[in-house]
């Protein structure tokens, strides 16, 4: 079973948020994402200050098998990248949920949190 944090919120499509402040979260991918994607060799992300919509393709990650696009959890701006996962792709396999983080968003709609699913909820969504 892949590993799902507790502290943190799910999209269906496998990406997480983790809430830093209250208007401000950080967001990658799974540990069952970065698991069915095997060798990551390369990270595409969004520039600095672009507009992102929740459910949109944001990134995209490229395995040894395909390119897979990223979806945006969350509609905000994006204030910071994870130039580390550029450098070095194969952090995201290593560490999905600490060094492999992927983008930092300034939230334009709070109430999108609500949508996230919980810890508990993901792991249903993500056996079936």
């Amino acid at each position: 079973m892949a590993n799902i944090p507790s502290e943190l919120l799910y999209t269906k499509t496998h990406e997480w948020v983790r809430k830093i402040s209250s208007k401000e979260v950080i967001m990658g991918i799974t540990d069952y994402a970065q698991q069915q994607l095997k060798d990551i060799v390369f990270v595409e992300l969004p520039p600095i200050g672009k507009e992102l919509k929740a459910g949109v393709p944001c990134a995209v990650v490229e395995s040894v098998k395909a390119a897979y696009d990223i979806y945006s959890p969350i509609s905000g701006k994006v204030t910071k990248v994870n130039q580390k996962i550029q450098e070095k792709p194969q952090v995201v396999n290593e560490d999905p949920y600490g060094e492999g983080w992927f983008l930092q968003i300034e939230i334009s709609n709070p109430n999108e949190l609500s949508s996230l699913l919980s810890p508990d909820q993901y792991r249903v969504a993500s056996a079936s």
